[in-house]
């Protein structure tokens, strides 16, 4: 079995004033010297944890964290319900990249991570190519309308009582709880009741384990329903379709694409789609993942950043 690096702290780290009131944090772990890498994180609001600093190799790169807008120990923080979300959108999390890049004097670097984090990375490279030197995704997403209808509503065919239960059978769950996460009554509730939709979507996955929420929710949880509802329900500000579409721009930048063919949440459809329109990219799909991590998707992802690692 492969695996990670050991744990390991950062050698810097920081509050970024990216402007409209928002401090992002980062941090820097590894050789200073090494190749530079960036981990993104998915949700959107799910924020960094110790454990994704293990994918580098510590000898060979300069890995930088980052909390996106609202969550982790990002300033103002998204549980806070006094919080607006008017400047949090995925052209801000860009321009947070750019911002941050120039801040620590790279000049191109790796992008990983996955699910939304996959979709962060795909439209930064597309407007930036020639800032990225290579890119390892996993749990592919791109945040197409048809791919949040299928993981908010049409997934329920696999679960039609716990759907039930979510949604009151409304035609745009998301939109509805977006209204109820602004209602103080009904904030915990709705809360809660999106991560046990979220939990239920990858409770067939090989290795899943029952979670049980009780009480209200913590600012974690909080944070990262109401970043996800407020960027599902607007599509990631994105055009149908145009990460796809756009996919071209990246030639010349090698891609990995790790992905487990039992993802409920994210079909491997998406994955394909991509890769086909990708030109020069590697689709390693697992007969037996899901959505979250696994021995062998950990595998591919660690074989590919060493691959990349001395790959200037």
């Amino acid at each position: 079995m492969t695996e990670l690096y050991p744990p390991i702290e950062p050698y810097d780290h920081g509050l970024l004033d990216v402007g409209d009131g928002h401090r992002v944090y980062w941090e820097t772990c590894g050789n200073p010297d090494g190749k530079p890498a960036i981990m993104l994180h998915g949700g959107p609001g799910q924020g960094c944890a110790p454990g994704m600093r293990r994918v580098f190799d510590p000898a060979r790169y300069r890995a930088v964290l980052l909390d996106q807008r609202g969550c982790g120990r990002s300033l103002p923080h998204a549980a806070d319900p006094a919080t607006s979300l008017e400047h949090n959108t995925t052209d801000h999390l860009v321009a947070d990249l750019e911002r941050l890049r120039e801040h620590l004097g790279i000049e191109r670097w790796l992008l990983t991570g996955g699910s939304w984090g996959t979709t962060l990375a795909l439209v930064y490279a597309q407007r930036y190519p020639h800032r990225v030197s290579e890119i390892v995704v996993s749990a592919i997403s791109t945040t197409r309308r048809s791919e949040i209808d299928w993981l908010y509503r049409g997934v329920g065919r696999f679960f039609p009582e716990a759907w039930q239960r979510f949604s009151g059978g409304s035609d745009d769950v998301v939109a509805d709880y977006v209204r109820l996460l602004e209602d103080p009554a009904q904030r915990d509730r709705a809360a809660l009741a999106w991560r046990e939709w979220e939990d239920t979507v990858l409770s067939l996955e090989p290795g899943a384990t029952p979670r049980v929420h009780s009480g209200p929710p913590d600012d974690a949880t909080m944070a990262f329903v109401r970043l996800t509802a407020h960027y599902y329900a607007n599509a990631g500000w994105l055009e149908e379709g145009a990460v796809i579409r756009d996919a071209g721009r990246l030639a010349g930048i090698p891609g990995v694409l790790v992905h487990g063919r039992l993802d409920l949440s994210c079909p491997v459809t998406t994955a394909w789609e991509l890769a086909r329109a990708w030109p020069g990219s590697e689709l390693l799909v697992d007969d037996h993942s899901g959505h979250r991590g696994s021995p062998v998707k950990r595998a591919w992802t660690l074989d590919a950043l060493d691959r990349f690692a001395s790959r200037r």
